[in-house]
């Protein structure tokens, strides 16, 4: 009898999870939802020194990246890797509902651009560049900036993309980029 009971279980696992998998892609006959996740690895004893407290709220076990650290790397042009939107790309049907969940330490944008570049903080460009590309200018004064913040734990739903490729960058972490392509 356990051994019939742990299959059909098994089986109604297997079949929730090929419904959810379905689900994220989106399918020809409704919308569907996809989700993308930003990441980062910040440390809250350096982070918080500087931004105020609770400002880095890291939930990573173990690692973490100095704010020295990541401004180093991103001076450099080779920012930490940790600090990423995942996927990188997908394609998605119309309809789809592209779901942002900031499961991170700390706030990021997912700012639709029409071509990558630079972001609103000049250290975290590379080089110090303080050059800004037109979609993330103004930072969070700019109404459009800010509407698109992700805050530690919560999600911002894209709704209503065209067909075609579609370009969304962090404009604070201007490394963190997504490129989905809409069927």
């Amino acid at each position: 009898m356990r051994t019939v009971t742990t299959t059909i279980l098994l089986a109604g696992w297997m079949i929730l999870a090929g419904a959810t998998y379905a689900s994220a892609q989106g399918n020809g006959n409704s919308p569907g939802l996809a989700q993308v996740v930003a990441l980062d690895e910040c440390d809250p004893t350096t982070f918080n020194a500087f931004a105020g407290p609770d400002f880095c709220k890291n939930i990573a076990l173990g690692y973490s990246t100095t704010l020295a650290n990541l401004l180093a790397g991103a001076e450099a042009g080779t920012p930490d890797p940790g600090w990423d939107f995942e996927p990188d790309s997908m394609t998605i049907n119309e309809g789809t509902t592209l779901s942002v969940v900031d499961m991170g330490g700390e706030p990021h944008t997912f700012t639709e651009v029409k071509a990558f570049g630079n972001g609103f903080l000049p250290p975290l460009n590379p080089g110090s560049s303080t050059s800004v590309i037109p979609e993330c200018s103004g930072g969070f004064g700019n109404v459009a900036v800010a509407r698109t913040r992700v805050l530690q734990g919560s999600h911002l739903d894209i709704t209503g993309l065209s067909k075609g490729k579609h370009l969304f960058e962090c404009c604070i972490h201007p490394w963190m980029r997504f490129e989905v392509d809409v069927k």
